[in-house]
């Protein structure tokens, strides 16, 4: 779970009904500063930001009137534990959201020990652009379409009247492979990367999706915001991470799983460099 300024879906229309706001679905300040309210009378660390652990007490009560903001400090509480980690160590280095939802995951798919979530955090921090990325960048121009996609668009000419248009681009590049539709279906942009290990594809969220007991076809979106952690979770246990992450603390190892997330070594040395991080904190 993560909602935050700028979102705009039916998460952010369910949290504005519960603080009584208007829910018209879009995060905007008059949200955010609700949220910092809420959070701050509540104990909870006013950051604005709508994670796991706001969101289910929010979801949990009932606010029959808006909140206006009051100032006040902000305090600050423990992270949430797992068995034999102490996840409170990670505050400064991984976001809080993430580190909220470190122990669903942990429990449901099996990421547990300081190896494995040092692992994992590694590559979701890189793919993500540090936690901050959770839906793909397809703005690409022609010349980047012809370099990148080859195989769709083999010359400039042919990429042109694609270019810096991200949907046409998405409907173009996934269309019929990983259970998508024709092009003109609209399945690829439906279906386009989203989450910290970029879930991508129909085929991919209908299984995620039964993972978790979650409608996720119905709004694709919530793997960018919602989910996006239990996303990349999801596809690490698909893909058998887990395994390859206790082989050890090595740069072998993470170069190991860096090929069978990325399917190749791109930013090997970041991923290693946080891996190193994490590790140090946890073990």
């Amino acid at each position: 779970m993560l909602l935050k300024r700028g979102d705009n879906n039916e998460d952010v229309k369910k949290l504005q009904s519960k603080l009584g706001i208007e829910p018209l679905g879009n995060f905007g300040p008059k949200t955010e500063d609700a949220v910092k309210a809420w959070q701050t009378k509540n104990g909870l660390t006013a950051d604005g930001v709508v994670g796991p652990n706001t969101w289910s007490k929010i979801m949990g009560e009932s606010i029959s009137t808006q909140v206006t903001p009051t100032p006040q400090p902000a305090v600050s509480t423990p992270a949430p534990q797992v068995a034999g980690l102490q996840l409170d160590k990670l505050k400064g280095h991984v976001p809080q959201v993430v580190i909220d939802s470190i122990p669903e995951v942990a429990s449901k798919f099996g990421i547990n020990t300081p190896l494995r979530v040092a692992h994992f955090l590694a590559q979701c921090g890189h793919e993500s652009g540090g936690f901050k990325v959770t839906s793909e960048n397809l703005n690409y121009s022609a010349k980047g379409l012809a370099g990148i996609f080859k195989k769709y668009f083999p010359t400039e000419a042919a990429a042109t009247p694609y270019a810096r248009q991200p949907q046409k681009i998405a409907n173009k590049v996934y269309a019929n492979r990983m259970a998508n539709g024709s092009e003109a279906s609209g399945d690829g942009y439906k279906f386009r990367g989203r989450g910290y290990i970029q879930l991508t594809g129909r085929d991919n969220y209908t299984q995620f999706g039964k993972a978790i007991g979650v409608d996720i076809l119905s709004n694709p979106d919530s793997v960018a915001t919602t989910y996006a952690l239990a996303s990349a979770a999801w596809f690490w246990s698909k893909n058998g991470l887990n395994k390859l992450a206790d082989a050890g603390a090595t740069d072998t190892t993470v170069t190991s799983i860096t090929k069978r997330v990325n399917g190749g070594t791109i930013g090997l040395p970041d991923r290693i460099k946080h891996f190193k991080e994490y590790y140090h904190l946890l073990a």
